[in-house]
């Protein structure tokens, strides 16, 4: 039991040391990331929206 509890205390304590070698972005830097993959999702949905509702019109066109 002993043996379980130091090997859970190493592993936090590694965790915590990579943590601190971490550059973590700015402020700014991340907010502009952020936008960035909130437009391409919006883009790509609508792209998506727009290639489902031709095939739709073509599969249904097909099947009159």
């Amino acid at each position: 039991m002993i043996k379980w509890f130091r090997s859970l205390k190493n592993y936090f304590s590694d965790a915590w040391n990579e943590l601190r070698k971490v550059t973590w972005p700015s402020r700014k830097e991340l907010i502009n990331s952020t936008l960035t993959v909130l437009v391409v999702i919006m883009v790509m949905g609508v792209l998506l929206g727009v290639v489902d509702l031709v095939l739709t019109s073509l599969i249904g066109l097909y099947l009159r």
